[in-house]
């Protein structure tokens, strides 16, 4: 068992405090209630992307996980782009379709199976030739395999995970300061409505508690 870095600790406890109005709690609220339910991806890209999301980021199983394939199918659904775009890549939703479709047919092409289907070791080889531009099946469209890796799958599901309140309560992470803000800015020092990081001495014994019990 993984020891939490902040036990104990919710960020979403702070939503009736003075740390968030009510546009804060509204946004956060939202990002919670996401549906679990694909509603711009099919069930052939729903599975690729959900066996992508576990490749780029791996979270802790005994935890409930941010759920970054919903919140990136919801960023696709409302169409919200970043503001600009890279003139080598197609639109958001397009170069999602295209490269969704394209990891599993070189997956295919190289193990005769789709994407979530081979083991962690093979998805994470596509992943890397992916990354380098080695990958060029014909489903890619003239899309660059690594600047779709770098654009859009490191930028939109890491971006989803740190968007997410269980993302922000395992670093730790307060949340929008809105409207109380951050009072105590010298290094090492934290507001009392902080996260507590544990200490070496606290995981040891916490550690040792957890195996005694068990």
């Amino acid at each position: 068992m993984t020891l939490p870095r902040y036990p104990g600790y919710d960020v979403t406890m702070k939503r009736d405090t003075p740390s968030w109005d009510e546009i804060t709690r509204e946004v956060i609220d939202a990002r919670l209630a996401t549906p679990t339910e694909p509603r711009f991806f099919d069930a052939v890209q729903w599975i690729a992307l959900n066996a992508l999301c576990a490749c780029i980021v791996p979270q802790d199983r005994e935890r409930d996980p941010a759920p970054l394939p919903a919140l990136l199918d919801a960023k696709l659904v409302k169409d919200t782009g970043d503001g600009y775009r890279d003139a080598r890549l197609p639109s958001m939703r397009d170069a999602w379709r295209i490269g969704l479709a394209a990891l599993d047919a070189e997956s295919r092409a190289r193990h005769e199976l789709p994407f979530a289907s081979i083991d962690r070791d093979a998805q994470h080889a596509l992943l890397r030739d992916m990354q380098e531009g080695k990958l060029n099946h014909a489903e890619w469209r003239d899309m660059p395999a690594a600047l779709f890796f770098s654009m859009r799958v490191l930028h939109d599901i890491c971006g989803a995970y740190y968007s997410h309140p269980r993302a922000w309560s395992e670093m730790g992470f307060g949340g929008p300061a809105n409207p109380r803000g951050y009072v105590r800015m010298v290094f090492g020092r934290r507001d009392p409505w902080d996260a507590a990081e544990a200490k070496p001495g606290e995981e040891a014994a916490a550690r040792k508690e957890n195996l005694r019990v068990r």
